[in-house]
């Protein structure tokens, strides 16, 4: 099942953003209400959106010092 909607949401790019941002909204309001433990739905809904490939190169280096 997670791979069969991995794959619808892959071959509808316009359809996985608006997921993204669905979750984004409904993480968002759980932050506020008690919907669910530190909005974690937002998280869900950055991740399709894919803000961790946008900041991953800027995290990068800070974490690879010595």
């Amino acid at each position: 099942m997670k791979e069969k909607i991995k794959n619808y949401l892959d071959l509808n790019p316009k359809r996985k953003r608006v997921v993204g941002i669905v979750l984004v909204i409904i993480g968002g309001l759980s932050i506020i209400t008690p919907f669910t433990p530190v909005g974690f739905l937002l998280l869900v809904g950055l991740e399709l959106l894919g803000i961790r490939h946008l900041l991953w190169s800027k995290i990068k280096p800070y974490l690879k010092q010595d």
